[in-house]
């Protein structure tokens, strides 16, 4: 399946609705709602969201950039729709934040995931992210796995 990947504006109502839908799994996961190390992004800090639609236009993933520093960001809100999953949606998001990253100079991307995450955590090692201690507010933080991956 192809899904149309383009910028969106982070408070738009379909972007909330996945983000939300996001944040209710991972309470679910994790069994509470204290999961997040860091500051959560915002409109403020985010410097790039974008939305993956299917062909019917139905908005099925997402994923943003938050930048780090003059040549690193972080990606930020991954998240497919449960029904969409293994359909190619979160793997044309992150080809498109990367492609986004390269063009706005970035020359390396890291995230962050959590030890109840395997489906993220076998994602990002396919897709060719490798596993780095635990960078800023994740240092210490028992639930977080942190990846990176070069784009020069």
């Amino acid at each position: 399946m192809s899904f149309a990947v383009n910028p969106e504006p982070w408070d738009a109502e379909d972007g909330v609705e996945l983000r939300a839908m996001q944040r209710a799994e991972l309470d679910a996961r994790y069994g509470s709602d204290d999961h997040e190390p860091g500051s959560a992004p915002s409109a403020g800090d985010i410097t790039l969201f974008l939305v993956a639609r299917n062909p019917e236009g139905a908005a099925v993933a997402c994923g943003a950039l938050r930048r780090l520093d003059a040549g690193s960001a972080e990606i930020k809100r991954m998240y497919v729709l449960p029904g969409h999953r293994g359909s190619g949606a979160a793997t044309a998001v992150l080809r498109s934040l990367e492609a986004e990253a390269a063009r706005l100079g970035l020359t390396e991307l890291k995230l962050e995931t959590g030890t109840a995450q395997p489906d993220a955590i076998r994602f990002y090692e396919r897709e060719g992210y490798r596993l780095i201690d635990n960078f800023g507010p994740y240092a210490g933080a028992p639930l977080s796995i942190c990846y990176a991956r070069s784009l020069a």
